[in-house]
């Protein structure tokens, strides 16, 4: 299968012009303009996944988000794109026609956006920006690890999520506890982040996203999609409520050089066997293929 390769969509900077807590990128998974915002500009993060693009050895640039900029970031960028004077911009000059939308407002970043303490004035601050400028059909989005969506605190915080349209994609990438250590890069146990999705699952509608890499040259094996395809089950048999499975793998320069990208094939035989038992729930399955993050733009 042949994959038109954009640069756009390889191109997740978290730095645009002079902004520091807000950023614009074309994304794939987004179907167009998805306005970031980064909770973690310290770039600390309870997860040290190898497939992460975020360089941790060079210095923060910021230690702590200051609020009020933050919300005038998103401002800023909300009257760009709406006014389309973003895509003249020498970096988003070269976005097709069909992706020239804005989607969503999202809150991921350089870390965790969960562990961020005002999320919740966070969903409600971009919240009223969305009615200013009246975009009340803008999605907000949270993506998260999955990590803390079980504790009280943040569940409260994404209750206000419901006050416009939103999705949150909830991070699974793994089935067992020794693809999970290596393609998360944390020893926590899978199964409390199986439990996080569950609970969070019964309250809202999550989207799962699930990347899958390769590492040092392979990628995950039958036994271990198997396993994936398991865990899904045990959060569908709590009674929970899900949306949609993102299958995909990397689009971007990772900072470990040891991953790579899973073939389009790869990913066609894990999507196909999720959708042979997604099909009896029903939920949704989509592919997003790789991007070749060193090429340039190509011609269809």
């Amino acid at each position: 299968m042949s994959t038109v390769k954009h640069a756009i969509l390889s191109d997740h900077a978290r730095q645009f012009d002079e902004l520091r807590f807000a950023y614009p990128v074309v994304s794939r998974r987004s179907k167009g303009l998805s306005i970031g915002v980064n909770l973690n500009p310290d770039k600390v993060c309870n997860f040290h996944c190898p497939y992460c693009q975020v360089d941790r050895t060079t210095p923060a640039r910021d230690k702590i988000v200051d609020f009020d900029l933050m919300l005038e970031e998103v401002d800023y960028l909300l009257s760009l794109a709406q006014s389309g004077e973003i895509w003249a911009h020498p970096r988003f000059a070269a976005t097709p026609a069909g992706l020239r939308r804005i989607n969503d407002i999202a809150f991921a970043g350089d870390g965790e956006p969960t562990t961020y303490e005002r999320l919740g004035e966070a969903i409600l601050g971009v919240g009223e920006l969305r009615l200013r400028h009246a975009q009340p059909h803008l999605k907000t989005i949270v993506i998260t690890n999955s990590t803390r969506l079980g504790e009280p605190e943040v569940l409260a915080a994404l209750e206000h999520l419901k006050t416009g349209p939103y999705e949150i994609w909830a991070k699974l990438d793994a089935g067992t506890q020794g693809w999970f250590e290596k393609v998360n890069g944390t020893p926590m146990l899978l199964r409390h982040v199986v439990k996080n999705i569950a609970a969070a699952a019964r309250r809202f509608e999550i989207t799962i996203q699930s990347l899958f890499p390769t590492i040092d040259g392979a990628g995950p094996g039958a036994e271990e999609i198997s396993a994936y395809i398991g865990r899904l089950q045990e959060v569908l048999n709590a009674g929970a409520k899900l949306k949609l499975i993102q299958v995909y793998t990397t689009a971007r320069k990772p900072a470990d050089t040891g991953i790579g990208m899973l073939s389009d094939a790869g990913l066609d035989e894990i999507a196909a066997r999720v959708k042979s038992v997604m099909s009896e729930v029903p939920v949704a399955v989509e592919v997003y293929y790789g991007r070749q993050w060193d090429a340039v733009e190509q011609s269809p």
